[in-house]
């Protein structure tokens, strides 16, 4: 049988392919009816792969309908077909990706973030290994369209810069391949928002919590999460105290 963490990775990257071809396909399409039509097309890629491969576990996702059946089950499937719709469906944008992430049983034991645009898709299947520290200042991962203000106000306090990016998956996984240092969210999101990325980080040796410093929990009955921190091991104190001093 395929491990959780190579069946993770070959659903996010087929999935990825699949809406490469849908962008290709309505190239001259509405930006809406591009993003309906990735969603629709990601989810159902998606559903039907999981059916087929672990027909016994549950799932949670953005583009389906909640079962709570899942918060009794051991094995449950948190995914985001399509991370990032606006910047999809911008011509040129790389910035986007596919979530499929793996919970059992209180844990994250599994996960892929697909970037298909870049061609590249990172997960547990073969951990990254943590590039060596930048050595410059802390470099902080933004919302390109709305930076909430507690992200400038600890940048200013660590010294550090800001890079605009869009998806979550594709801001989580510039801190994983070492293009940037952290990610501070507090805007709000959803467990599909960060399982998966969650799940590369932690494998990939990186810092991962809640902005208070508490650790990440998924499968719950209300799947809203509203913040936390991706970073590298040796920024998280500095972050987390800036984070506080920021109120």
């Amino acid at each position: 049988m395929t491990s959780d963490h190579s069946l993770a990775a070959h659903i996010a990257t087929d999935a990825g392919q699949l809406l490469l071809a849908i962008r290709a396909e309505h190239a001259d399409a509405d930006p809406s009816v591009l993003r309906k039509a990735g969603d629709h097309g990601a989810q159902e890629a998606i559903a039907a792969a999981l059916q087929q491969a672990r027909p016994d576990d549950s799932v949670l996702s953005e583009e389906a309908a909640d079962d709570l059946a899942r918060l009794h089950a051991v094995r449950v499937w948190i995914v985001d077909p399509l991370d990032g719709t606006r910047e999809y469906s911008e011509v040129g944008r790389t910035d986007w990706a596919v979530h499929v992430a793996l919970w059992q049983a209180g844990q994250l034991v599994a996960g892929a973030v697909a970037l298909p645009a870049l061609g590249v898709t990172l997960s547990t299947a073969e951990p990254t290994e943590l590039p060596p520290a930048y050595g410059g200042p802390p470099r902080l991962i933004v919302s390109r369209t709305r930076a909430p203000a507690l992200v400038s106000s600890v940048c200013e306090q660590v010294g550090g810069v800001t890079i605009p990016l869009g998806s979550a998956g594709a801001k989580a996984m510039a801190v994983v391949r070492g293009e940037a240092d952290g990610y501070l969210h507090a805007g709000g999101q959803y467990e599909w928002d960060s399982a998966a990325p969650v799940a590369v980080a932690t494998a990939a040796g990186l810092h991962t919590s809640r902005l208070d410093g508490s650790p990440l929990r998924y499968n719950n009955e209300n799947p809203y999460l509203p913040d936390l921190l991706i970073c590298r091991p040796e920024l998280a104190a500095q972050l987390l105290a800036a984070v506080v001093a920021a109120g």
